[in-house]
């Protein structure tokens, strides 16, 4: 029950932040992903990872934004050190169904 309570106070505060996992990765049906259950499995691999980034206190889930196109995540956004920019990575990395990260978080103290 506790992890169904993370999951949805993460959850939350992506919609809060303006995150919206399933229009920021629409349109990549269309051109890459041959299926719906592709989608279904990045919009949901995405969710999670943003729901790490809320829950670790090294990382500030607000400043990062994160998309996922057929099992590769991507991160984006701004960082206080390398360390949380190192720390989101691993975070994305150790989500079931991610196949690689692409981190592109640039560090901006």
């Amino acid at each position: 029950m506790k992890n169904v309570n993370n999951t949805l106070r993460a959850v939350a505060f992506a919609i809060m932040a303006g995150t919206v996992v399933i229009g920021t990765t629409a349109c990549a049906v269309a051109r890459d992903q041959q299926t719906v259950g592709a989608y279904v499995d990045d919009a949901t691999i995405t969710t999670q990872v943003k729901a790490k980034l809320v829950e670790d206190k090294t990382t500030s889930a607000a400043s990062i934004n994160v998309e996922t196109l057929n099992g590769t995540v991507q991160l984006s956004g701004f960082a206080k050190s390398s360390a949380e920019r190192s720390q989101a990575a691993a975070l994305a990395q150790s989500v079931k169904g991610v196949k690689s990260v692409r981190n592109d978080v640039i560090v901006r103290p």
